[in-house]
């Protein structure tokens, strides 16, 4: 295998530096899997890490991207075989394992998913952790009685990956979904998704959260965390669920016991990093079939490898809107 390009993250005197280097085999991490990478995204966690704004990477130097999809070079494990084309997304991938950043990547083959029928690699990225993360959180609060008839859902930072997906595919099952956001000039964009109201967070005033007030959601995909979550579980109706995906606003949270214990309200953590098989791959089929987004393309912007480091920016400063795919290799 000749030398490949990678995007590569540093630490030197204490600072992160990353940029384009030349790699080649023998820095590959242990795995089973070698994978030609056809496409990778961008994550708001993928540019903390890369810009050392947030402490994500556990080990430097180490490839960036979280996410990556592409064609199978080479397997020492019998579930994979030259040719098959997969994904490979969360685990270490990118923070204390060489990551998606790269025309080539090695993984265990646990952290290797089957691309499943109705998803192309370009799909499977437009969706990537945050398609994941979306729907891990609606199944696990279908799971937890969930239903359209129970009521309204509220996603909260829905311009984001995971907002943006979370609002389109609980729309497509039926949801009546309150799209949460601090962006005025996004309504058109989020009711183009699904979304049949759209609340602004200018509206509340944080400052006063009740332990109880008015009973409105049934249930809530938060990526935020801080106040407005306290808000969220004041608001649920009895027997909500709510799916914690996020800490955009804050890592706190501030909040009694009266939702849980006096309405039956339900607070899930979504873990997406490290849930194994075979939840991993049946979550993967939902987003292949009835989860699969409707607005998934309008969505999503395609960037070329060279043009990545110019896009972190946008997702530490609040200006980035739905999704970004990397493409790697093309397809």
């Amino acid at each position: 295998m000749s030398p490949f390009k990678a995007y590569l993250i540093e630490e030197k005197e204490g600072k992160t530096q990353s940029g384009f280097v030349n790699m080649d085999e023998s820095q590959f991490d242990a795995g089973e899997v070698t994978i030609k990478v056809v496409y990778s995204s961008v994550n708001y966690k993928d540019a903390l890490a890369a810009t050392g704004v947030g402490r994500i990477i556990r080990r430097y130097p180490c490839v960036g991207g979280i996410d990556l999809s592409g064609v199978v070079e080479s397997s020492a494990d019998p579930r994979f075989k030259p040719g098959d084309q997969v994904i490979a997304t969360s685990f270490d991938i990118g923070v204390a394992h060489h990551g998606g950043y790269a025309e080539y990547a090695r993984v265990p083959a646990d952290w290797v998913v089957p691309l499943p029928t109705g998803l192309s690699l370009f799909e499977a990225m437009a969706l990537g952790t945050a398609g994941f993360t979306a729907a891990l959180g609606i199944v696990r609060m279908e799971e937890n009685g969930l239903t359209p008839a129970k009521g309204p859902v509220i996603v909260t930072g829905a311009t984001g990956g995971v907002g943006s997906l979370a609002v389109d595919m609980l729309a497509k099952l039926g949801y009546q979904v309150t799209a949460f956001t601090g962006k005025e000039s996004e309504f058109d964009y989020l009711k183009g998704l699904g979304a049949s109201e759209v609340m602004l967070r200018t509206s509340l005033d944080l400052s006063r959260i009740r332990p109880l007030d008015k009973a409105l959601w049934a249930g809530a995909i938060d990526n935020l965390g801080g106040d407005v979550l306290a808000w969220i579980a004041s608001t649920m109706k009895q027997g909500g669920t709510i799916a914690s995906i996020g800490l955009a606003a804050s890592t706190s949270l501030n909040t009694t016991v009266m939702p849980f214990i006096l309405r039956g309200a339900s607070l899930l953590g979504i873990d997406s990093g490290y849930i194994g098989e075979p939840y991993r791959s049946g979550v993967w089929q939902r987003l292949a079939g009835d989860l699969q987004p409707r607005h998934l393309r309008e969505m999503t912007r395609t960037i070329s490898f060279e043009d990545l480091p110019g896009v972190f920016d946008d997702f530490l400063k609040g200006r980035a809107r739905g999704r970004v795919v990397v493409e790697i290799a093309g397809a």
